[in-house]
């Protein structure tokens, strides 16, 4: 049987291991898979809106440099998929072409 957790347990999940440090800790103190409480640490919905999570083992400048990597990553998947939609839609065979 699957628990079901609502967004402000979630929340408070992810504050707590930021608080603390320490992500094993906390989710054993919760009873959580700890892979589930890291995934909610990764997603804005639940840590606050940021890209990464806090980690208090880096530097300012290493936190930033990982943010404008992640960002690239993203902006670059982007292209690449607005790259594919027009080389579909510019060959001029298919449904949204008007031929």
């Amino acid at each position: 049987m699957h628990r079901k957790f609502d967004d402000s347990f979630k929340i408070m999940a992810v504050d707590l291991s930021v608080v603390k440090g320490s992500v094993a800790d906390v989710a054993k103190e919760l009873a959580i898979d700890p892979s589930l409480l890291s995934k909610w640490r990764r997603n804005p919905r639940y840590n606050g809106n940021k890209v990464l999570p806090d980690n208090p083992k880096i530097s300012k400048e290493e936190h930033e440099l990982r943010v404008l990597r992640k960002k690239l990553r993203d902006t670059e998947l982007e292209r690449d998929i607005l790259k594919k939609a027009i080389a579909i839609f510019s060959r001029g065979d298919g449904p949204y072409t008007g031929s």
